[in-house]
């Protein structure tokens, strides 16, 4: 009887072991987790893009592994972490690249190596991914270029403050800024445009600076991202001394933009959902694990806001998730 009792307590422990070792395994090996890549981790932009990945990693059980470079520029830092990010067995990643054409080969190890990838924010120059989610950048640089013709009444002599090469999200919001001026409003010139390199927000107000000295007469700015928007308006603060006479337009939600906003001193900002990327990019994982069909492409939206939508309550939600 008492060796019975001895057999069931062992079989019982054997059990228990072996439950243990499963947890434990799930909690090592990744299978539990899904990794978010931003280009970078100090702009409060890609603060919004964690935080709907958290609230997806939440709403249906997952662990989110949230790491970036420092810079935007150091794409061999960003290649290291998605390598650390499979390394570790991760059930996806969610990668926003920061070249389209240098993160290619990391890319497609993701592919082979059988773990679904989502690209969010810019493209990559490949096929091989889950879903690519992202603003309609060519929309944004769209609506900066019918709003610049707006305020200028179709003529005057801009400067753009450019961003990096190759960064596919930058460069389709720039062609549809410049082709739809050349289109529609031909009568603007750009008289100048330059990056800020390196690519942080006191060269981009350098860059402007230096622009501005050469161009005194110019009529706008157009700044292409939340980093040159916020040194173009720095520079523009400086020059225009409060005469508000050159008329700006951003693109990106930053606390001191949306304040340049509200003040007057910028006449408008291009906006996007990145709370959305992240929610949806992690959602798109676990559907797809699920064995649900997820769609190759999605737009996560993109908007205008002048001083005067400020108040507007979808606006104000929009803004309250990136700032």
């Amino acid at each position: 009887m008492k060796n019975a009792i001895w057999i069931v307590l062992l079989g019982v422990l054997a059990g228990v072991l072996v439950v243990v070792g499963v947890l434990r395994k799930g909690r090592t090996d990744g299978s539990h987790k899904i990794g978010v890549v931003p280009k970078e981790t100090v702009s409060v932009y890609w603060e919004g893009v964690r935080q709907g990945a958290l609230k997806a990693g939440k709403e249906e059980g997952y662990d989110i592994l949230w790491n970036g470079p420092e810079v935007e520029t150091d794409r061999e830092r960003q290649v290291q972490i998605v390598e650390d990010m499979m390394a570790q067995k991760v059930a996806g990643i969610v990668l926003a690249p920061s070249d389209r054409k240098a993160l290619v080969p990391v890319v497609e190890k993701v592919h082979e190596r059988g773990i679904p990838c989502v690209i969010v924010d810019s493209g990559v120059d490949t096929e091989n991914i889950l879903s690519y989610m992202a603003t309609d950048n060519y929309q944004g640089g769209v609506l900066a270029a019918q709003r610049m013709g707006q305020i200028l009444d179709g003529k005057g002599r801009i400067i753009i403050v450019r961003w990096t090469p190759n960064s596919a999200s930058t460069d389709a919001r720039l062609a549809g800024f410049t082709e739809t001026l050349a289109r529609e409003h031909p009568e603007i010139q750009i008289v100048d445009a330059q990056y800020p390199s390196p690519p942080t927000t006191d060269k981009a107000r350098d860059v402007t600076d230096d622009m501005l000295t050469r161009n005194p007469d110019v009529d706008g700015i157009f700044a292409c991202n939340a980093t040159t928007a916020g040194g173009a308006l720095t520079a523009l603060r400086n020059a225009d001394q409060g005469q508000r006479r050159i008329k700006m337009i951003g693109f990106d939600a930053w606390p001191m933009v949306v304040d340049g906003l509200e003040k007057g001193d910028l006449d408008s900002l291009i906006i996007q959902n990145p709370f959305k990327m992240g929610y949806e990019g992690v959602k798109a994982i676990v559907r797809h694990m699920q064995g649900q069909t997820v769609p190759k492409e999605v737009d996560t939206g993109v908007e205008l806001i002048t001083q005067d939508r400020l108040a507007d309550p979808k606006v104000r939600e929009l803004l309250g998730s990136q700032i």
